[in-house]
């Protein structure tokens, strides 16, 4: 039995199509991927980064945006972050202005149904963008915030943070968060 091969969409089919739609999707080689829901807890979470990093850079030449901008790794991956920041001028694809190409920081809330891409597949093509410095993984379901570095040697440093009164220290763009301030109103599923 032969099987039928899969047509692979163009960059142009997917843009044409995500931003037609009333829910957003990423594109992974080809492939339109289906973005899941988010839980309360993930929105506290993502509400909370955007606002502390957002209040934190007020007086710099660093901006931060919400999960509405969509990210270009390349021509076969486009991607939405929870949060995502820039510095200086952001470099945009087009002039609808919604693709992003220069994050220095990208944050994701894990969700159960999205942890496994996005500490895998989706951090290995987060790593192919030059101006990425930095890529944090919140936890929602216990105290953890994950923070990889981008050395001078293009290898990734893990910080790890599991206490309310420790803070994540992002020095490509000046910030230091409390990690108090994150979970913010979070209730923690884990013990």
């Amino acid at each position: 039995m032969a099987s039928n091969p899969v047509t692979k969409l163009t960059e142009e089919q997917y843009l044409a199509i995500d931003r037609a739609a009333e829910f957003r999707s990423e594109f992974i080689d080809g492939e339109i991927v289906a973005m899941s829901g988010a839980s309360l807890v993930h929105n506290r979470l993502q509400g909370n980064v955007y606002a502390e990093v957002r209040a934190a850079l007020r007086d710099s030449n660093c901006e931060a945006f919400n999960s509405d901008l969509r990210i270009r790794v390349s021509a076969r991956v486009y991607t939405y972050a929870d949060v995502s920041v820039v510095c200086g001028k952001p470099a945009l694809a087009d002039e609808r202005q919604d693709i992003l190409l220069n994050p220095v920081v990208i944050f994701e809330v894990l969700s159960p149904s999205t942890e496994k891409y996005d500490r895998g597949v989706k951090f290995q093509h987060y790593r192919t963008i030059d101006s990425l410095k930095d890529y944090v993984l919140v936890d929602q379901e216990q105290v953890r915030i994950e923070h990889y570095s981008r050395e001078t040697d293009s290898t990734w440093t893990l910080h790890d943070h599991e206490k309310l009164d420790d803070e994540l220290k992002i020095t490509s763009i000046g910030v230091s968060l409390p990690l108090n301030r994150v979970y913010d109103r979070v209730e923690l599923t884990a013990a």
